[in-house]
């Protein structure tokens, strides 16, 4: 036995010294060969790699290489864009040619579509797809932001610059006047509302559903396209990876306001006079005369300078850590993903900070069984400053707060009504005030998540039940103090609200999927119920004596107001199918087909049916395609199906009764009246889509297009509908109205420059979409639905026309000295807006053009990426130009005033002659000096990373680090003519037409990031 085992060790020795000497004694070799494809062809600018070195080659204009220094017992890598990556030992040979196959990938790729996925080659609509490292790119708190740009098709309005500011998705037009344009969000298979906070290190990937063919299975809820989010979840390869991400920026505005300071406040100030006494002699005159000696010097020069935008604004410091484990086995996987991100505003005092936890755990305990759990909780808190209308906010007595005004004097807070000298400026505080002693916290807690279960009834046959829940816990929280004048003062005011938000869904669905042959097919169907709860609170009270408990004691308020609270519910019953049949790779056809019930809508019309079909033809398969080897892929599609908008108020159906109180003998008492008509035949607005495109590869996946022609007609619109007086109503909420939207969505993705150490990308997105008002109601009479403000209402709805449109005068210039007799006979002053007699439509908010050109460069360990984003064909309506402009002496405004105003010599002038409206009048009216060219170019993201050597990781176990640098809103490119932050924007969020209308913005930042990622 003992002479045995020391054989034993004999024999294990030798054998461990005969490799090792393999190892030592291997002959380093020069090896060349041809490189072609599976037709015989040359292939240029191929990768051959010895695997695990830096040492490498490519090939020549004839498919050759040459590659010196290679182990005789090495291996070859060899890669080439749009083919299989192939390994090659070379066990000693000198010569070794290589076939290199088209990698199928390309056709096998799935996406995510609803209830389930498909074969990228087999779907027959249209979907545009972003993965996780495109949308973190934008190193953003909002997921949406990192969308944009990314899915051909969709326009991604950033209308803010503030932290958790609106967002506004817009998929292939707007087709909806009273309805919500939004998407459909379905996280995981769930709907998600409040999209926007969603930390987006958690998702995977964004599919989205633009045709109707895709979006149909949707069915009263996918009219606005739906989008598909995918997020992370455990390790797939039995492996466990912890990973960190995170950046730290620094945010300043991207750009100022051109305002007037002291000097030239006091100048306009000057020439107002002059001007009063000149073209309004017969109106008394009282002047502005700088004698307060807090303000101005003996010769009444101003002592202080205010750049009252400077001192509003910071330096804001952000930063975002993501933790993420993911492990897995045969059996189970599971991810842990826990997220902190605290972004600051540009604006003092406004912030949003975030705390994110998401479990995941997957698992197949039985050959017939999967399961599944998703557990996210989401707690963000915030203070805001308000961006709607209006009002005497931050974001507009920064701009026109007199600058002679410091931000404090004789250590109190100045405001309008400081001076001393007798002059009616309009009251407001000052902005550096409002900021630093007001709050408006919102504290927002979402628990979201669902548990599936699936059986694998067959080997092709499944059933899929799932469970899933989006709660929502918000509590608003507002103290404006009582030395706000125009605000709160002088009694300050205190408000709190609670809004609870509980929605479910229960789906059970059948899927099979089984290759016969030359066919393919995947079929699936099930039900649906879907409710939404929401309830809420809120109260209000004033008379406050000092400001020290703030929002946290309401009692301590001596003038509270009615309290109130309030609940809605809705409920929805559905029956969906999808079928998809494709047959040898060439020919695909998708049917769909969902049947909907709805409690918001009449007993009449509380179900709707939405079909949808899909074809395609792999063109590229055919035999007589075979010999175009410059073609790897060519595929046409068509669909045309009916999707539905529910997204209206929970009772619109229904006749109501709206309740109250009032005083009656001194005592309050509870009032209640009839408020709405019942519609039985309310129903929802349908959208009928006819989608055409094409999906060509060429030259290995070089060149990739992705072109899809869209006409969208939406139906049944829901507006309100006049009834005659005598039933004691104005109208009834009625579908009488139609819209239309037709576009282009290209894409092209290139791979210019291949070689071992450099590589460009290029993607070109351009999207294009005309909107038409078809019809409203059964005479078309124009609409004039607001936003009533100066002239009126400042939009228009008219057959033949775009949604969102400008309604006002054309402004001809000013009422020059040589016209002072025509002026006078029209009831008209020298040097005021000369315009015309009726209103006209003065432009459109929704732009024809949307785009981005999007470079991606990698050198060695470099990466680089330059995206612009571009819109055309759209207009801005400067609703700011009524304060800051037209009506000059109440407030503080342009430089424009001073500079351009008319004097006399300049009778070509827009802008009109400097007034103070106090003692002048204003005159302010929505007219085309207002609207301007909304058109721009913006450096979105420049990012320069490096990734580290994996070889130099190694010893501290670490798989992979990269750390990056960059700028977010390098830069924007504009007409001349728009004087604001940023020419995409809206404080109209309230209205479907209010895009690119804005009463001042809060100013959009330019952000420098420094962050790592970092995965062992």
């Amino acid at each position: 036995m003992k002479k045995l085992k020391t054989n034993q060790v004999r024999v294990i020795l030798s054998a461990f010294v005969w490799v090792l000497s393999l190892g030592l004694f291997a002959q380093n070799v020069t090896v060349t060969g041809n490189i072609t494809d599976v037709n015989n062809e040359p292939l240029i600018g191929v990768t051959v790699l010895v695997q695990g070195t830096g040492n490498g080659t490519v090939t020549n204009i004839d498919g050759v290489y040459t590659l010196s220094g290679v182990p005789s017992n090495g291996t070859l890598e060899i890669s080439y864009v749009g083919m299989q990556t192939q390994s090659v030992p070379v066990n000693g040979r000198t010569i070794i040619n290589v076939t290199m196959t088209d990698d199928t990938e390309l056709l096998d790729e799935v996406v995510v579509v609803g209830y389930g996925t498909m074969r990228k080659s087999d779907v027959t609509g249209s979907i545009s797809v972003a993965k996780a490292e495109d949308i973190l790119k934008n190193s953003s708190f909002n997921a949406l932001d990192g969308l944009k740009g990314k899915a051909s098709g969709v326009n991604v309005f950033s209308n803010s610059g503030q932290p958790g500011g609106p967002s506004r998705v817009i998929i292939r037009g707007i087709g909806t006047i009273n309805s919500s344009s939004n998407p459909l969000y379905v996280v995981d298979g769930v709907v998600m509302e409040d999209f926007q906070f969603l930390n987006p290190n958690d998702i995977e990937s964004m599919e989205v559903l633009k045709d109707a063919s895709s979006a149909a299975i949707y069915g009263a809820r996918g009219a606005n396209g739906v989008i598909m989010v995918t997020t992370k979840r455990g390790s797939k390869d039995g492996s466990t990876n912890i990973s960190y991400n995170g950046y730290v920026s620094l945010s300043n505005p991207a750009s100022k306001m051109e305002v007037m300071n002291s000097a030239e406040f006091m100048e306009a100030l000057k020439i107002a006079n002059e001007n009063h006494a000149k073209y309004w002699p017969d109106r008394p005159q009282e002047f502005f005369t700088p004698e307060d000696p807090r303000l101005f010097k003996a010769d009444g020069t101003p002592i202080y300078d205010t750049d009252w935008q400077d001192e509003s604004t910071r330096t804001a410091i952000s930063h975002n850590h993501q933790l993420s484990i993911q492990s897995g086995s045969q059996k189970s996987s599971t991810g842990a993903f826990l997220n902190y991100t605290d972004q600051q505003g540009i604006m003092l005092n406004t912030y949003m900070k975030r705390v994110n936890a998401k479990m995941t755990y997957d698992a197949k305990p039985l050959s017939w069984l999967s399961t599944g759990i998703n557990l996210l909780v989401n707690h963000t808190w915030q203070n805001d400053t308000d961006e709607g209308g209006g009002g005497q906010v931050p974001r507009r007595t920064m701009i026109e707060m007199p600058p002679f005004l410091p931000v404090k004097l004789d250590g109190k807070w100045t405001n309008s009504f400081t001076p001393t000298d007798p002059f009616r400026f309009e009251a407001m505080a000052n902005p550096v005030h409002i900021l630093e002693t007001s709050q408006r916290m919102r504290y927002r807690t979402q628990l979201f998540g669902n548990v599936a279960f699936t059986f694998h009834l067959t080997p092709h046959l499944d059933l899929k039940t799932q469970l899933g829940v989006d709660g929502h816990l918000r509590k608003w929280k507002e103290y404006y103090p009582n030395d706000l004048i125009n605000i709160s003062s002088p009694n300050g005011r205190a408000y709190m609200s609670d809004t609870q938000v509980l929605y479910w869904q229960e789906e059970t669905y059948l899927t099979y999927n089984n290759t016969f042959g030359k066919n393919r097919l995947n079929v699936m169907a099930g039900l649906s119920w879907q409710e939404r709860e929401e309830t809420w609170s809120g109260a209000q009270t004033e008379g406050f004596t000092n400001n020290i408990f703030g929002y946290h004691n309401l009692g301590v308020g001596t003038k509270p107001g009615t309290p109130w609270s309030g609940h809605n519910r809705w409920a929805m019953n559905s029956y969906f199918l999808r079928g998809s049949y494709s047959y040898d790779n060439k020919y695909m056809a998708t049917v769909t087909a969902r049947l909907d019930g709805s409690s918001r809508f009449g007993d009449n019309n509380k179900y709707a049916f939405f079909p949808s079909v899909g074809l395609a033809w792999m063109v590229s398969e055919e035999d007589f395609m075979k010999d175009i080897s410059s073609i790897d892929a060519l595929k046409l599609h068509s669909s045309y199906g009916l999707t539905g908008n529910t997204e209206i108020g929970t009772y619109a159906s229904l006749a109501t009764i709206s309740s109250g109180t009032t005083l009656l003998d001194g005592v309050r008492a509870s009032t209640s009246w009839p408020s709405r008509l019942a519609n039985p035949n309310l129903k929802w607005e349908k959208t009928g889509q006819f989608d055409i495109g094409m999906n060509l590869i060429l030259l290995q996946n070089r060149l990739n297009f992705d072109v899809s022609f869209y006409h969208k007609l939406t139906t049944d619109l829901l507006l309100a509908r006049p009834v005659p007086h005598s039933t004691g109503y104005g109208s009834v909420m009625d579908n009488i109205g139609s819209v239309s939207n037709r576009g282009i969505d290209f894409l092209l993705n290139t791979t210019n420059v291949q070689t071992k150490d450099f590589t460009w990308n290029t993607t070109l997105n351009v999207n294009f979409n005309k909107n038409r008002i078809e019809k409203l109601g059964e005479n078309d009479e124009d609409i004039e639905p607001g936003p009533n403000w100066v002239s009126g209402s400042q939009t228009i709805l008219r057959v033949g026309e775009s949604l969102s449109s400008f309604y006002g005068y054309e402004r001809l210039g000013v009422w020059t000295e040589e016209e002072a007799d025509e002026a006078a006979e029209l009831g008209r002053h020298v040097g005021e807006a000369k315009r015309s007699s009726d209103k006209r439509i003065l432009g459109k908010g929704i732009p024809d053009w949307t785009g981005s050109f999007i470079n991606t460069v990698n050198y060695k360990n470099f990466d680089f990426t330059f995206d612009l984003q571009f819109t055309a064909g759209v207009e801005i309506l400067q609703q700011f130009f009524h304060s800051t402009e037209d009506r000059f002496g109440y407030t503080s405004g342009l430089k424009t005033i001073l500079y351009e105003g008319y004097n006399g010599t300049n009778p070509n002038t827009m802008v009109q002659a400097i007034r103070n409206a106090n003692l002048s009048g204003q005159n302010s009216e929505l007219d085309s000096h207002w609207v301007a060219d909304g058109s721009y170019i913006r450096g979105n993201v420049i990012q320069l990373g490096y990734t580290f050597d994996s070889e130099l990781l190694q010893s501290a176990d670490i798989s992979n680090l990269r750390a990056y640098i960059s700028v977010n809103n390098a830069f924007v490119v504009h007409s001349k003519d728009f004087k604001g932050y940023d020419p995409e924007g809206t404080s109209q969020g309230g209205h479907q037409w209010g895009q690119n209308m804005f009463f001042f913005q809060y100013p959009k930042p330019r952000t420098f990031t420094l962050g790592l990622n970092l995965t062992f």
